[in-house]
């Protein structure tokens, strides 16, 4: 194994890692495991992608993966009941293997896990963290202002949730960094490993948003009709020549650039006709407002609903 070029492979349009050298050093394992967990709570969009990419990519590099479905943490943090969290969870886990990863990938139901046991690790990390430690790791997490017993809960059983799984590495979004932080620094007092953390960025919204979401409705669903993709990037964000925190440019290069060297841009002849360019050409064209952004949108959606095809077809025969 080119340890290095696996290190790159793992690591592409990731925030940061928490540590690369701690991260070499699981690559030389036989057996090793990643995580992320998930709470069922809406609708899989890109954002979630992003991640499971970087879950298929730690796959390729031979690590068992285990999806963790967070449905007791989801209800701690008032998104829903148990029965109506269930059957999000079917979809979600439905649409996660729609997005390509192997078959022996394995989901974890969160409240499947409940045991005496597990309880008392939760109590043991409980001791080791006051309130407003725990209540600062939910700050990007929780759904609500106000504050309760299950906003400190949920932080713990999630360290704890990395013990319980035997995880090596911990994928999450940014949000998810306190959290990983407060499981790095309490599970070696308990006598436990900590994890390696890697960090996905969080995509923005198509209203400009710092995050897509699907409770705020600012999300193109994996599983969203030709129809609704090129409906939803219509209505995208995307001010003529502002190439900063651009929703529409960030989902080329999250989307297309991955793939491809270079993006077709079709318009008509009057307009200038089609443009071929690398990711560096189209920043620069966009941020001299050489090209309309109707232009750019349209073309951002060809490629897309393309990009998902086979996630929309999944969705329909499964």
């Amino acid at each position: 194994m080119d340890i290095d070029a696996t290190i790159a492979k793992i690591t592409e349009n990731t925030a940061e890692v928490i540590e690369v050298e701690e991260l070499k050093e699981v690559l030389q394992k036989d057996e090793k495991i990643a995580y992320v967990g998930f709470e069922p709570s809406g609708k899989i969009h890109l954002g979630h992608a992003l991640t499971i990419k970087r879950m298929k990519a730690l796959q390729d590099a031979g690590f068992k993966i285990k999806i963790f479905v967070a449905n007791l943490h989801a209800y701690l943090n008032g998104k829903g009941t148990l029965k109506e969290l269930q059957k999000t969870a079917d979809y979600n886990i439905k649409c996660f293997k729609a997005l390509g990863l192997s078959d022996d990938t394995e989901f974890i139901m969160g409240s499947d896990r409940i045991t005496m046991e597990y309880m008392e690790k939760v109590f043991k990390a409980a001791t080791l963290t006051t309130i407003q430690r725990s209540q600062r790791s939910m700050a990007q997490v929780s759904r609500g202002e106000t504050h309760n017993v299950a906003e400190s809960l949920y932080p713990i059983m999630q360290v704890i949730d990395m013990d319980d799984l035997n995880v090596d590495v911990a994928v999450g979004g940014m949000e998810q960094r306190k959290i990983h932080m407060l499981a790095r620094e309490i599970l070696p007092k308990l006598g436990y490993k900590a994890p390696v953390c890697i960090h996905i960025p969080l995509i923005h919204g198509t209203d400009g948003s710092d995050k897509m979401s699907s409770s705020k409705g600012n999300f193109i669903a994996i599983d969203d009709s030709p129809k609704d993709i090129k409906n939803k990037i219509n209505k995208s964000f995307c001010p003529t020549g502002v190439v900063e925190d651009n929703p529409v440019l960030e989902m080329a290069h999250y989307y297309i650039f991955d793939e491809h060297e270079k993006m077709l841009i079709e318009r008509p002849e009057k307009f200038g006709g089609n443009l071929e360019l690398t990711e560096e050409e189209l920043l620069d064209v966009y941020s001299n407002e050489n090209l309309h952004p109707m232009d750019l949108k349209n073309s951002v959606s060809k490629y897309l609903i393309e990009k998902f095809a086979p996630a929309r077809e999944y969705m329909e025969t499964h």
